[in-house]
């Protein structure tokens, strides 16, 4: 029997899209083409200039800054730590229909494409020159690329096939769509030249974008100084730890988080590459003299060594936005001291290389906690993405009003003068930590074997410090849990409970902290806008 030669649906309906109105998919596709030669050679052109000139960065940057506060809770709460994956998925989205339109527009008018190409262009241009420390020259790639981009719109829309026009050998599209104008010159060719033509810009575009990620790559010392550096010894190493710091319950969180699953959460979209030889921190304003250090000054200081807990304002309850390292930095008041604050100073603004700022309370930074200008993580200089070669660590606080990554700038200055970027955005001021329980085993809706059920977890409650964690099984009484050792104050605690024999079903446990300041954990809950939530979670899990 012979095989059937009849298409599959699916090329019927391919082709008949490009037959029914043949012009428009064309110049749809030529568009998007024309909008990836754009920034791929932008990526390419940006290789031999900063990180401030790749476009797709700074229109990323800027969408951030303009974004409502509900849809950036949103994206936090919904892809975590991935938010920035969604980001860029999403601006794709968008830059690809906005192209397409480009497209038709050529095809229709010429010169209505190029306004929409040049318009673009002049987007990314105005998102590039109002990043931080951005300068003209710095608008160069997305230039060239916009101007790339053109050519190959104008090359893609004459190529387009006319109604009509033979598609493969022997044989003719359907007639009767419109012929909308075409560049002066334009050329009407078969579907499959036109097809070739689109696959090799596209190729090429590709083959731009990745030789420019690499060629930045090599271009870049920091990575290369980073592996070579030999952090110093401490003068103040951390104090032992205790034995039994570790719940005993399988599967809770490791006390001591590796860098690789720290939390990240800030607003670099590409992490900034600081150059730690020509490094240097300000300190200035309301202060009796500036003082400036290098990055070889810092580490030629009296660093010390300590294990602290870092908690950002956008956990949710039971969210896993936290975490404990041993951090190696100088005391934040050892600088101010030599900078000498005047009397009516009450904040320090500490500003990151991208931009980012933080308006975190001046007594905080010159008690006696240890706030740190950190340099390293766990052992080893930080990592590109937790601020190398330098960034704030203060604990007691939430991340956004302290922990400052990349930081090149402190200013001494006043809450009611000045303000940062998230206080611009709708959060609090200040923001200390809540005390906050958190159930890690059994996870949600989980389903464990008949028997007592082990419940495991971890509290924290910076600058005060965890009394006590009691759980809750369904609606029965409070019970206190088993705490395990404490390091400081200053780093979270974790705790276990064994239920008796539950009965098989569904099941709900509860977890609330004490500390020694405020007592037990509220159960007022709260969303995480302005200053953290608060509340007891709940967890619901299967007895089988």
């Amino acid at each position: 029997m012979m095989a059937s030669s009849k298409p599959s649906p699916a090329r019927t309906r391919t082709r008949t899209l490009f037959r029914l109105r043949p012009a428009v998919p064309y110049a749809a596709l030529a568009g998007i083409l024309a909008a990836a030669t754009v920034l791929a050679v932008a990526e390419l052109a940006g290789a031999f200039f900063t990180a401030r000139a790749r476009p797709l960065i700074a229109l990323g940057s800027t969408f951030i800054d303009f974004t409502p506060l509900w849809l950036k809770n949103f994206a936090v709460e919904t892809f975590g730590t991935n938010d920035k994956a969604a980001l860029f998925a999403g601006m794709a989205v968008t830059i690809a229909v906005l192209a397409a339109l480009a497209g038709v527009l050529a095809r229709r008018r010429w010169a209505l494409g190029v306004a929409a190409v040049v318009v673009m262009g002049t987007v990314i241009v105005a998102c590039v020159l109002t990043r931080a420390g951005a300068s003209p020259v710095d608008a160069i790639p997305t230039v060239l690329g916009t101007a790339v981009g053109i050519a190959v719109l104008r090359g893609l829309i004459r190529r387009i096939p006319a109604a009509g026009a033979e598609t493969t050998a022997g044989t003719t599209a359907d007639a009767g769509a419109d012929t909308p104008s075409v560049p002066p010159g334009g050329t009407r060719t078969t579907r499959r030249g036109f097809f070739a033509a689109a696959g090799l810009t596209a190729v090429i575009a590709a083959a731009a974008a990745t030789g420019g990620r690499a060629i930045a790559a090599a271009r870049s010392t920091t990575a290369g100084f980073r592996a070579a550096l030999r952090l110093p010894a401490s003068a103040d190493p951390a104090p032992a730890l205790p034995a039994g710091l570790q719940s005993p319950v399988s599967g809770v969180t490791p006390w001591l988080t590796p860098n690789a699953d720290f939390y990240r959460i800030d607003t670099a979209l590409s992490v900034p590459e600081v150059d730690a030889e020509t490094w240097e921190l300000r300190i200035h304003g309301m202060v009796e003299e500036e003082v400036r250090i290098s990055f070889a000054e810092l580490l030629d200081s009296d660093l010390i060594e300590r294990h602290l807990t870092l908690t950002c304002v956008s956990n949710p309850l039971g969210g896993d936005l936290a975490g404990t390292a041993k951090w190696l930095g100088l005391p934040v008041r050892e600088l101010l001291a030599r900078a000498r604050p005047t009397a009516d100073a009450d904040m320090v603004l500490s500003t990151s290389v991208d931009g980012f700022s933080a308006s975190t309370p001046l007594e905080v930074l010159q008690d006696d906690r240890d706030a740190l200008l950190a340099v390293g993580m766990n052992g080893e200089p930080l990592p590109p993405v937790h601020g190398y070669p330098v960034r704030m660590v203060v604990p007691g606080l939430y991340g956004f009003v302290s922990a400052t990554k990349w930081i090149i700038d402190m200013e001494v200055t006043r809450f009611d003068t000045q303000t940062a970027y998230w206080t611009d955005r709708g959060w609090a001021e200040q923001a200390p930590v809540k005390t906050m329980a958190r159930v890690e085993v059994p996870a949600s809706f989980a389903r464990v074997p008949a028997g007592p059920v082990d419940i495991g977890g971890t509290a924290w409650s910076q600058q005060r410090g965890i009394t006590g964690v009691e759980v809750q099984i369904d609606d029965g009484e409070w019970q206190p849990a088993v705490l395990a050792a404490e390091a400081s104050v200053d780093t979270w605690r974790q705790f276990s409970f064994r239920t008796p024999e539950l009965s098989s079903g569904n099941h709900t446990v509860r977890a609330r902290a004490t500390d020694p300041q405020d007592g037990v954990q509220t159960e007022a809950r709260a969303d995480t806008v302005p200053d953290g939530a608060s509340g007891w979670q709940s967890v619901q899990f299967m007895v089988e």
